[in-house]
C-alpha cells in the first residue's frame, strides 16, 4: 500500500506552476514599487483570479516571503550552472551580477519583507543559505582552478560585496555595482597561485 500524499507536497499541474510564476514575477515587480500593492491588483495583472490567488498565496506575508524565497534560491542555482558553462572566474563574477540584481529587488523589497516578518507569529524570513552554499561551490572552484588567492570564506566575500546594500535600487546602480564588483573581483585574483 503506497503512503497518502499529503495535497500540500504534490507537484504542481503544469497551468498551476505557471499561474504560480507569473503570480511571483507581478508580485515582485509591484511590491519592489510600493510595498502597500494590494493583492488584488497583483491577481489582476498576473491575469488569475482571487481564488487561484489566496489559494497559492493565503496572505501577504506568504507572498512576500516566497517572493524573497524564490529569488533567493534563483541566485543560488544559477552558480551551478554558470560553472558549467565558463571558466570558474569569470562564473564567479557574472554571478556576482545576478546577486546585485537580487541585492536591488531585495532592497526595493525591503518594506515588504520587513512587514511580512515582523508579523507577529508570521512566518520567519528565510535564511541565506541558499546563496551561501552557492558562495563557497564558486571559491572553491576557483581556489582549485588556481584563478583566486587561497584561503577566502564565504564570510569574506560577503564583506567585500557588502557595498551592494549601500546602493540605491531606485538610482543608475548598474555601473556603481559593476565598478565595486570588479574591484572585488581584482582583490580576488590578487595573489591568486595560477596569476
Amino acid at each position: 500500500m503506497q503512503p497518502k500524499r499529503d495535497a500540500k507536497d504534490a507537484p504542481l499541474r503544469s497551468d498551476a506552476q505557471r499561474n504560480r510564476e507569473r503570480i511571483l514575477e507581478v508580485a515582485l515587480a509591484e511590491l519592489t514599487r510600493s510595498a502597500d500593492t494590494p493583492l488584488s491588483v497583483i491577481a489582476k495583472k498576473a491575469g488569475v483570479g482571487q481564488g487561484t490567488f489566496y489559494r497559492n498565496f493565503p496572505h501577504r506575508e506568504a507572498l512576500v516571503l516566497e517572493i524573497y524565497r524564490h529569488e533567493m534560491q534563483q541566485v543560488a542555482d544559477s552558480a551551478a550552472e554558470l560553472l558549467e558553462n565558463r571558466e570558474p572566474d569569470q562564473a564567479l563574477r557574472e554571478w556576482m551580477d545576478h546577486l546585485a540584481r537580487f541585492a536591488m529587488a531585495k532592497a526595493g523589497l525591503a518594506d515588504a519583507i520587513r512587514q511580512a516578518a515582523g508579523t507577529p507569529g508570521g512566518p520567519a524570513k528565510p535564511g541565506h543559505s541558499p546563496v551561501t552554499a552557492a558562495v563557497e561551490l564558486l571559491l572553491r572552484a576557483n581556489e582549485e582552478a588556481g584563478t583566486i588567492r587561497p584561503g577566502v570564506t564565504p564570510d569574506d566575500f560577503v564583506l567585500a560585496i557588502a557595498g551592494l546594500w549601500q546602493m540605491d535600487p531606485h538610482s543608475d546602480w548598474q555601473p556603481r555595482a559593476a565598478r565595486l564588483l570588479d574591484l572585488v573581483m581584482d582583490g580576488l585574483r590578487a595573489g591568486a597561485p595560477g596569476r
